[in-house]
């Protein structure tokens, strides 16, 4: 279980992602970006090792 933090983030990842696709289909492209950039923030910070270190 020493993962489940960085298992969480990615898993965040893919749901913030996955809106950002349902915004941009119904042309909400403020709250696509928002949730691409959340995407992306939780992806450095899995990746930098600050979840779940």
């Amino acid at each position: 279980m020493k993962n489940l933090p960085a298992t969480a983030a990615a898993g965040v990842a893919v749901v913030l992602i996955g809106v950002a696709i349902l915004a941009m289909t119904a042309e909400s492209l403020g709250v696509a970006g928002v949730c691409f950039l959340s995407a992306s923030l939780v992806i450095y910070f899995r990746e930098t090792r600050l979840v779940g270190s």
